[in-house]
């Protein structure tokens, strides 16, 4: 089978994951219309308002302290002829170079938020903004989620042109777009395709439910905006279908389904408020191709439909198991809509918080019932998740020096500066400690830990796991629990 690669638009930061080919279809222009005159679909006044609201954005990542592990031939010539070196690995601190990159982002209030891919602002250590009047603004962070590929940015601004958002579930196949950004760092470019799909998967993001266009889209385009004949934004353009890096058939954009809720919760709770069904579940449709590549018949393969999400797993503890699914059910509808693959169940789930109530039909046994299911949150309660400020936990930290490393004999670690009332106080952390690993992770950077705490906050078991040393070598243990004071 051949393999493919599916990029995402931001210039000098570019991800890839292989996804299964796909047919090729070069994008359309207007004027291409099968049986439609080119006059019943005008985009010029949706081009016009759009590009005003797309943004050019200019990152910076500054240089970094880093660990590096590195392999030389001639210890393994020399260990052997004078019995040192043993061909084994070396650890060597270097300096990463400043890097540059840019992608686009989209004005959603006037007030100046702005919209764009978590992996374009990721790294970011400045983040220039510049409209499409030439007027630029420092950018700052309000929040980012890497589930979903996600960030908003804000500005210090008023009056901003504001993009009008629309409904992505309106959108129809076949309905025509203009995918608008900053291609090649060309601001300002507008392009124009049909909705290709809706609901695609691509398993790229944990959570994602694409709308395909055959708009023309490239490096550079990720964050910009997918815009409807009316003007209206209705998705969030973060990948490509490409053998070579460029446009060659197919992009993908985050509907305003997803981003709106994930705005939202970043303004209201600074994290993503994450509402879980509490089921494994695969497509329908692949289940069955499966199981019939294994072997099975096709009387033992039939669930009344040929669509929908089967249930796979029922983890005891989730809301499907409370509410009294079971494996092999197989999901229809959510709220009286339709359900035709796990990506759809996604991007209905994604609308929800922790603790909402909703109405899922599914077949048993080819005949149909309907429950009400309460939501839950990874971590198995109907709260809602706050966003956990790694300096609150009481500790100031600083990565160790070479001479430290050398006089230590340690190849990494974080040293404790500083303690003061908190969390990591509370487990027994003090002053003059080496944190070495969190939750298995080597701890180099002050980074690290940040994105360590983050992750634990974001999980079923909010616990960081602390491996440490003293400086004179004891080996030490630690459990933080991030979890609120409340529910101890």
């Amino acid at each position: 089978m051949r393999r493919n690669i599916i990029k995402s638009f931001f210039g000098g930061m570019a991800f890839t994951c292989a996804v299964a080919a796909l047919s090729l279809v070069p994008a359309q222009p207007v004027t291409a219309a099968v049986g439609v005159p080119s006059a019943m679909v005008d985009l010029t006044s949706a081009a016009e308002s759009a590009v005003n609201s797309v943004v050019y954005i200019k990152v910076t990542m500054a240089s970094k302290q880093q660990q590096v592990e590195y392999f030389s031939p001639f210890d393994d010539f020399f260990g052997d002829f004078f019995g040192f070196g043993n061909g084994q690995k070396r650890r060597q601190q270097v300096e990463t170079p400043k890097r540059k990159a840019s992608g686009s982002g989209v004005i959603i209030s006037s007030d100046g938020y702005i919209v764009t891919n978590n992996h374009v602002v990721q790294d970011a250590d400045e983040i220039l903004v510049k409209l499409n009047d030439k007027k630029e603004y420092k950018g700052r962070i309000i929040g980012t989620d890497k589930t979903t590929d996600l960030a908003l940015l804000k500005v210090e601004a008023e009056g901003l042109p504001a993009i009008p958002i629309g409904d992505s579930d309106k959108l129809k196949l076949g309905e025509w777009v203009l995918a608008v950004g900053n291609p090649f760092n060309l601001t300002s470019t507008v392009t124009a395709g049909i909705v290709s799909a809706k609901s695609r998967s691509l398993n790229a993001n944990d959570v994602e439910s694409f709308i395909q266009t055959d708009a023309a889209i490239n490096a550079g385009n990720s964050g910009g905006a997918l815009v409807n004949a009316k003007g209206e934004l209705v998705g969030i353009n973060a990948m490509l279908y490409s053998q070579t890096g460029s446009f060659s058939g197919y992009g993908f954009a985050i509907p305003t389904t997803i981003m709106n809720k994930v705005v939202d919760d970043l303004k209201k709770y600074g994290t993503v408020q994450r509402a879980l069904l509490g089921i494994q579940g695969s497509d329908l449709s692949k289940y069955i191709d499966d199981q019939k590549e294994k072997g099975k018949a096709d009387a033992d393969l039939d669930f009344g439909t040929s669509e929908g999400v089967i249930v796979v797993e029922v983890p005891v503890d989730g809301a499907a198991a409370a509410a009294g699914l079971e494996e092999k059910d197989v999901i229809t509808a959510v709220d009286g809509k339709d359900v035709h693959s796990m990506a759809a169940l996604q991007e209905i789930l994604a609308t929800h918080r922790p603790g909402d109530m909703v109405n899922v039909t599914f077949l048993r046994n080819k005949k149909q019932y309907t429950k009400a299911v309460t939501l839950r949150n990874i971590q198995g309660t109907t709260d809602q998740v706050s966003d956990v400020d790694p300096n609150s936990l009481g500790v100031a930290l600083k990565p160790l020096t070479s001479e430290q490393k050398r006089e230590l004999a340690l190849s990494n670690g974080l040293m404790v500066i500083s303690v003061k009332e908190g969390k990591m106080k509370d487990a027994g952390i003090s002053k003059g400690l080496i944190i070495l690993e969190v939750n298995d992770k080597k701890m180099n950077t002050t980074s690290d830990f940040d994105e360590a705490v983050k992750a634990a906050n974001a999980s079923k078991d909010p616990v960081l796991w602390i491996k440490a040393k003293t400086q004179s070598g004891l080996p030490k243990s630690f459990a933080v629990d991030l979890s609120k004071d409340e529910k101890k």
